[in-house]
This record gives C-alpha cells, sequence and structure tokens, in this order.
C-alpha cells in the first residue's frame, strides 16, 4: 500500500477533461510534467481540496480517506510560484505563523523558525522584511514556512518558474538534499524536464489532462513531449 494514492483525480469542462490515477511512496519525490494547458496545476488543486472535482473520486494519504476533508484539515502544504508573504511580518514570523497559529509559544516557534531558516542558508535573515528579500530568498521563506508545519505531503507547483535557470537549479538541487535529509513526501509540478529529472524519483507525463507516461525519472526522454 502506497503513502499517497490518488484515484480518478477528475475535473469536466465543456471542452476539456482530467482524469488520472496515481501513487506517491513516502520520503519520495513525484514530478509531474507536460505542456502548458494540460491539467498539472488544476490536478495539484484537486490534491490540495482547493477544487471540486466533477467525479466520484478518492485520495488516501497515510492510510486516511481524505477526499473529503477540508482544505485546510488535509495535512498537505503548498507551494507556488507566488511566495505570498505577508510583508507586514518579519521573515521569523513568516516562517513561524503556521506554528502561531497551532499555538505554540512565542519562543518555542521562534527557535523553531530559526532551525529552518539556517536550514535554508538564511541565517541572518530572520529580521528582514519580505520587501527586502530576492526572489530566490523569497522563495526560501516560504519553503521554510511550508515545512515547519511537518504536513505529510508537500505540493510543489512551478514554484521555481519566476526566477532565472541558474537559480531555478539550484533551489532545485536544494529541495532534493533537503528532501532526502527530513524526508518529506512531494508532489511537484513543473514545466522544466531537466528540473523535473534532477529532482524526481518519479515522472508522470499529462497531455490533455491524461497521465501519458509514469516511470522512474532516469527512464524519461525528453522527446516524450
Amino acid at each position: 500500500m502506497s503513502y499517497f494514492e490518488a484515484n480518478n483525480i477528475s475535473k469536466l469542462w465543456d471542452n476539456f477533461s482530467i482524469s488520472l490515477s496515481f501513487e506517491a511512496e513516502q520520503a519520495s519525490m513525484t514530478c509531474i510534467v507536460g505542456p502548458s494547458g494540460c491539467g498539472k496545476s488544476t490536478t495539484l488543486r484537486l490534491i490540495a481540496g482547493l477544487e471540486k472535482t466533477s467525479e466520484k473520486m478518492l485520495i488516501k494519504l497515510d492510510d486516511k480517506d481524505i477526499t473529503n476533508e477540508k482544505a485546510g484539515k488535509r495535512n498537505i502544504g503548498l507551494v507556488s510560484q507566488n511566495a505570498a508573504l505577508f510583508l507586514n511580518m518579519k521573515v521569523k514570523d513568516n516562517v513561524a505563523y503556521g506554528l502561531a497559529c497551532r499555538g505554540i509559544n512565542r519562543k518555542e516557534r521562534e527557535k523553531e523558525a530559526l532551525k529552518y531558516l539556517e536550514l535554508f542558508n538564511l541565517e541572518g535573515f530572520a529580521d528582514r522584511y519580505p520587501d527586502t528579500l530576492s526572489g530566490g530568498e523569497a522563495q526560501r521563506v516560504a519553503l521554510a514556512r511550508t515545512l515547519i508545519v511537518k504536513p505529510k505531503l508537500i505540493l510543489f507547483d512551478e514554484p521555481f518558474s519566476a526566477l532565472d535557470a541558474p537559480l531555478r537549479k539550484k533551489l532545485a538541487l536544494e529541495i532534493k538534499n533537503l528532501q532526502k535529509e527530513i524526508s518529506f513526501t512531494g508532489i511537484m509540478v513543473t514545466h522544466d524536464i531537466n528540473e523535473a529529472k534532477n529532482i524526481a524519483d518519479k515522472i508522470i507525463l499529462m497531455r490533455a489532462g491524461k497521465k501519458e507516461w509514469e516511470g522512474k525519472s532516469e527512464n524519461f526522454f525528453e522527446n516524450m513531449i
């Protein structure tokens, strides 16, 4: 039995539909790739509970059926292209926000926030504000904010697409190393094939709303798209 199971992830429009099923092992990274408009991001939103399905589907996470759980109750983190940091909060408070919502006292959550900032090489950034950060720094803060609450699954929706190629490559490598270090389970949507091959344990190719190929990253070839 897999750690994550998605059966009949589906959405129906007048002229387009999404329908696919897949599984993910614990502490693995799965990348969903495919041309623009094929339904990759909507698939993540359906898993997160941010979109309503048009059909009957089943989503299980750590042997629990979360199909009908509200988005905030699924224990799923979401990292998108937009870091969406709170501009009026210091970096350390942005990172610790989820802990504050859980009632963790200030001393403990600041201690934990500093630990996660260190994981992303952001020592010394704790008292800065988001508007002083570069795009790469802001995305690191957003990643730390997501990871600190230890969600059972993290969804990455084109998290590096707004960054230049060298920085995308660097952040992808950081995520891969961190994923192995702290053993989180991730599903990432990306249009960058090389990024997917470098970071993923498994790749899923989507086309026109359907799963066209699934397998180990080393067996995926660029000419498949």
